[in-house]
């Protein structure tokens, strides 16, 4: 981990807009900060004023700061950031869309199948008809707008809609199954559904509308269903409820006026859904101001972006990366959206993209780049990536030999920035840092103004040795809290619980010596492949509903730098796991959650461990197929299934 593998020149240190944030903080508080390491340093221990300097950076517009920075500094939960302020997040994502400018604002391709540009003009346009539309409606502040979408621009346009009059967005990908929706959507119960009338995918279309009229027949609270024409140019909308054609609704609200609703700091913009490891998922509530000014800060400092730069990110509306990139055409960048396999109709299409559109900053998964690096895809041999800035992955650790695999086969001069955070802050614990080197396999510097600490099992900050991630101080981006949790009660138990007053991520990780992050992955039960957070719970609810099934349970197992899940079954008796059995299981899973559900691996037991009130033990399975010790047998009721578990030849390939 020791190899330097790339540090900024001279003259782009002092482009960085970290570099001009840095010399307007030593300015305005008259302190000396030589580097990035002494500015974070800075911006924890005087928290107050670092987000008074953002704030004033970025220009936010807005009824604010006022004169209280941060309330109840010392309560996590309860810190209140800019509890004086009113700001509308759509009024500062949108301040450059003016009307009648031609400048590109969204480039979108849906694989090799769709190709289309927005100007700036049209994006403020659209936003004002829709918004329009919602008014119209009597939709008000606080109320659900719900995306069933592929990443395309009317999924942008309806957000910052929803947005602009302080409505609240939720989406998820339209690859999700019927019970997969309705346990998110099921629990919001939004007043509008947007839906396109299908997607691409490998080179296949896929329906969207048959799936929509499935589960909206269990969704009382949709008042309207606006279709978005993309597999066919005139969708039949009389296959779902109340539906319109969304181009039908924008054209006859040409011309309204694009106005703002200012509402407080802290008011509800986005509903995220965690990955539901006890039950149902938990709706985790992101505010406006706190998105907005975290966003702001890992785009124009972290991320050097600037306007005129071309901003991509491989994500689907089902992952918090979406809601992160968006926030994009706030700091002047065009916004380049994709939809599909990243592999289609090669493995080529991604950076096809980001040659033709001259791609400054070009985000991923570690996933994806490890599939590149076995695919033997090289683009500093076939593409010009000249443009190219910023590579930047997330969703897993991004391995040593994966850094190897972009400085030699993507591009020598460009800033690699591993990122990770999650859905819980809707951004990042520790990200890039374009005035700083790159050091193989770390991520480069811990967020500013996110006192991200590594602490050991006593609860103490270490350095040089594995911990647990925490932040020991408030930060505007922690939820506004969970939907319909009384009292706080979840929120609090999700990541206050274990140390109070400190926000526990979850993740196993290192500080290095160079002020960087090693992730060794999450130190829970929440399976992750291909970066993808799964809860265990989603699969069990599909996996026992079949009648050969008694029970299940499912861990992740490490696998070739990422990690693969393996679902161990119970069967009745007289049962046998068979090829066609474990391919009913199979598609079982995939019809009512996702594709990256799915099992690797389907393998049948005689027992399942469990402790003595009942509960199955993913962790102490995990451990024992890993090789590792198990921690407190004597909780367990039945400790001796454990020795089911440890060797199994199958999972050693």
């Amino acid at each position: 981990m020791d190899g330097l593998l790339w540090q900024p020149s001279e003259e782009v240190i002092a482009a960085a807009n970290m570099t001009k944030f840095r010399t307007q903080v030593a300015r305005d508080w008259q302190v000396s900060l030589k580097d990035s390491t002494e500015l974070w340093q800075w911006s924890v221990n005087e928290s107050e004023k670092f987000w008074l300097s953002l704030w004033r950076f970025c220009e936010v517009i807005g009824d604010g700061p006022g004169h209280v920075v941060l309330a109840d500094g010392d309560k996590m939960p309860g810190a209140r950031f800019f509890p004086e302020a009113k700001i509308n997040i759509a009024e500062n994502i949108l301040r450059f869309s003016k009307p009648g400018d031609d400048q590109d604002a969204i480039v979108f391709w849906g694989e090799d199948k769709v190709k289309r540009r927005l100007s700036h003009g049209d994006v403020h346009d659209k936003v004002a008809a829709l918004a329009a539309h919602f008014r119209g409606m009597g939709l008000k502040a606080g109320d659900r707008i719900a995306g069933f979408v592929p990443n395309m621009p009317e999924s942008f346009i309806a957000a910052m809609a929803a947005a602009s009059i302080g409505c609240v967005w939720s989406s998820c990908s339209p690859d999700f199954g019927v019970q997969g929706v309705l346990d998110r959507f099921g629990q919001i119960e939004p007043r509008v559904l947007i839906t396109a009338d299908g997607y691409w995918y490998n080179g296949k279309s896929h329906d969207s509308l048959g799936r929509a009229a499935e589960f909206l027949a269990k969704l009382p609270s949709v008042e309207e269903v606006l279709v978005i024409p993309y597999i066919s140019e005139n969708p039949d909308v009389s296959k779902v409820p109340n539906g319109r054609n969304i181009n039908d609704v924008i054209a006859a609200n040409a011309g309204a006026d694009l106005r703002f609703t200012r509402v407080d700091f802290n008011h509800p913009l986005y509903i995220m859904f965690s990955s539901g490891t006890t039950g149902v998922p938990k709706c985790i509530v992101h505010g406006q101001g706190g998105t907005l000014l975290q966003h702001l800060k890992e785009h124009r400092l972290h991320s050097d972006v600037k306007p005129g730069d071309r901003v991509f990110y491989f994500t689907t509306c089902g992952w918090m990366m979406w809601n992160w990139l968006i926030s994009g055409l706030g700091s002047g960048a065009t916004l380049l959206l994709y939809d599909g396999s990243p592999f289609a109709p090669d493995g080529n299409i991604l950076f096809d993209y980001a040659q033709a559109e001259k791609c400054t900053f070009f985000g991923t998964s570690a996933k994806y780049i490890d599939a590149c690096a076995k695919a033997g895809i090289d683009p500093i041999r076939t593409h010009d990536l000249a443009s190219m800035r910023t590579i930047a992955s997330t969703g897993s650790p991004l391995a040593p030999e994966s850094f190897d695999y972009v400085y030699e086969h993507i591009k020598k001069d460009v800033c690699l920035s591993s990122i990770s955070g999650g859905t819980d802050i809707v951004s990042c614990f520790m990200l890039g840092n374009p005035t700083g080197a790159v050091w193989r396999g770390e991520i480069q510097m811990r967020g500013l103004g996110m006192k991200v600490e590594v602490w050991d099992e006593n609860g103490k900050p270490v350095k040089g040795e594995k911990g647990e991630l925490v932040c020991a101080a408030p930060f505007p981006c922690m939820p506004v809290g969970f939907w319909n949790d009384e009292g706080g009660k979840r929120y609090k138990a999700a990541y206050f619980e274990r140390y109070p007053n400190i926000w526990h991520h979850g993740d196993y990780v290192e500080l290095t010596e160079h002020d960087g992050i090693v992730v060794y992955g999450r130190s829970d039960a929440v399976l992750n492949p291909g970066g993808v957070r799964i809860g265990t719970a989603e699969i069990y609810r599909q996996v026992e509903q079949l009648p050969e099934i008694l029970e299940s349970i499912v861990i992740g197992q490490d696998w070739q730098s990422d990690v693969r899940v393996v679902l161990f079954v119970r069967l009745r008796p007289g049962v046998k796991l068979t090829e066609e059995l474990k391919k009913k299981i199979s598609n079982q899973i995939r019809a009512n959650t996702t594709p990256r559900h799915v099992p690797a691996k389907i393998i049948a037991v005689t027992d399942i461990p469990r402790t003595k009130s009942g509960k199955i033990v993913e962790l102490a399975v995990r451990d024992v197929v890993h090789g590792r010790a198990v921690k407190n047998q004597e909780a367990l009721a039945n400790p001796e299934a454990l020795a089911l578990y440890a060797n199994i030849a199958e999972l050693k390939s």
